[in-house]
């Protein structure tokens, strides 16, 4: 087994580290915060992630702020940094620099060859350009020779991130050169056995945005035959794609009609997708399309508030971006909020685990899905939470309005319910 340091000890990187230890690695893990050191030392997971806290309990791994610590105790450094969306939407890798800087003065005085892998999503360039440069620059060694360095992104959802890192769809390696290639094919063959496929670094950058842009594609195919079809009397946009679905051309996975998609994926990939095009002298207008539909399902929801609404009041059931996740970011529900807020709506919001300190909207928040929906005449289901599939005859007992659910996921209750009309997303 191989001596391994996890640079960024977040919501991906802490979860590498564990699933790392889990088959074996000796770990070492790194971070600037104190906090996050004192706890994983203490054997206490530093984020929320499903199935974290469990595997560092049986697989403890140790943390540390030291550069020089980590350079002698590893052979390969996997850096998982945040790398932020600019103005022009394309990632800045300002962050990963700063970690590469520091890892190269350290690796000066360091004889044996060292590995460094990147997984923090960059711009296709960045690795070979300023990200080796600086390693170069620091390290007063050259890669290819006496470093070596990949790129290797993680195709990943919060929520279910350990899981993915165990069963993922296939790996990516970008490699600077054969032997760091195996080096870190090695590795990976240790977490999974997916199909690895083995490229130049650039074809690695360019693969990991090109595949969110074109997942989104698909979301926003299927919310477009959702409006075709809301449209048409008896069309059925989940009949059709179940359909199609089925074409091995096309595949069933993400061709549901449902919400926009969001999260802290989804909408950065696509966009730095086309502002990458933009950035070599073309375009890449069936991602701009994507974005349009996409931004275009909030407004379709208002409408159909005031299209359903009794009075000012309107709830809200999921406020995360999906189940198994506490996180908002770029949320369909917390965009449906905003909106609603904005046009004059009182909302009341139930979420599973949502609570109001982790958003700043002024949002009515409900212990329970009954309270969420007692004063109101129009109900929003926006998160497949699981518990949400019983939510009508939960919520009743004690409803007077003639309420309207809007179920964006179609999974409540068929019914029939008196003084209750269930609107289906994509149904005529």
């Amino acid at each position: 087994m191989s001596k391994i340091s996890v640079i960024g000890l977040g919501k991906l990187g802490a979860p590498l580290a564990a699933v790392l230890s889990s088959k074996g690695h000796q770990v070492l893990g790194l971070d600037l915060n104190p906090d996050t050191i004192e706890q994983v030392n203490l054997g206490k997971a530093p984020v929320d992630e499903t199935g974290l806290q469990e595997l560092m309990t049986k697989y403890p791994f140790q943390a540390t702020g030291s550069y020089a610590e980590l350079v002698k105790r590893s052979s390969v450094s996997f850096v998982l940094v945040p790398t932020p969306s600019l103005p022009d939407k394309q990632f800045t890798s300002r962050y990963v620099i700063e970690v590469i800087e520091e890892l190269g003065y350290a690796l000066r005085q360091k004889k044996r060859n060292h590995l460094v892998v990147i997984c923090s999503t960059v711009m296709p360039g960045e690795t070979n350009g300023p990200i080796k440069d600086a390693l170069e620059r620091t390290s007063g060694k050259i890669v290819g020779k006496e470093l070596g360095l990949c790129y290797s992104p993680e195709f990943i959802a919060l929520g279910s991130v350990i899981h993915n890192m165990l069963n993922p769809d296939m790996v990516i390696i970008g490699e600077s050169d054969k032997k760091a290639g195996d080096k870190l094919e090695k590795v990976l063959r240790s977490i999974s056995k997916a199909e690895i496929h083995r490229m130049n670094i650039v074809n690695a950058e360019v693969a990991k945005i090109s595949v969110n842009a074109f997942v989104t594609m698909k979301i926003s195919y299927a919310n477009t035959l959702a409006e075709i079809c809301e449209a048409v009397p008896e069309a059925d946009a989940e009949v059709v794609t179940s359909a199609i679905g089925s074409d091995s051309r096309i595949g069933h996975k993400y061709l549901k009609p449902a919400t926009a998609f969001g999260g802290p994926c989804f909408p950065r990939d696509t966009k730095a997708f086309s502002a990458f095009a933009r950035s070599v002298g073309t375009s890449a207008p069936l991602a701009d399309a994507s974005d349009e539909v996409n931004d275009r399902q909030t407004d379709r929801l208002v409408a159909l508030a005031r299209r359903y609404a009794v009075g000012s009041n309107a709830s809200i059931f999921g406020l995360a971006y999906k189940p198994d996740t506490a996180i908002t970011e770029e949320s369909p529900g917390m965009k449906l909020a905003a909106k609603l807020i904005e046009e004059g709506f009182n909302v009341w919001a139930y979420d599973p685990v949502v609570r109001s300190a982790d958003h700043s909207l002024p949002l009515h928040h409900s212990a329970a899905p009954a309270g969420a929906l007692l004063n109101s005449s129009v109900a929003f289901v926006m998160t497949p939470w699981a518990e949400f599939s019983t939510l009508i005859p939960a919520g009743l007992s004690g409803h007077n309005l003639p309420l309207v659910i809007v179920d964006c996921w179609n999974i409540t209750d068929e019914g029939p319910w008196d003084n209750l009309h269930v609107h289906r997303i994509g149904k005529g």
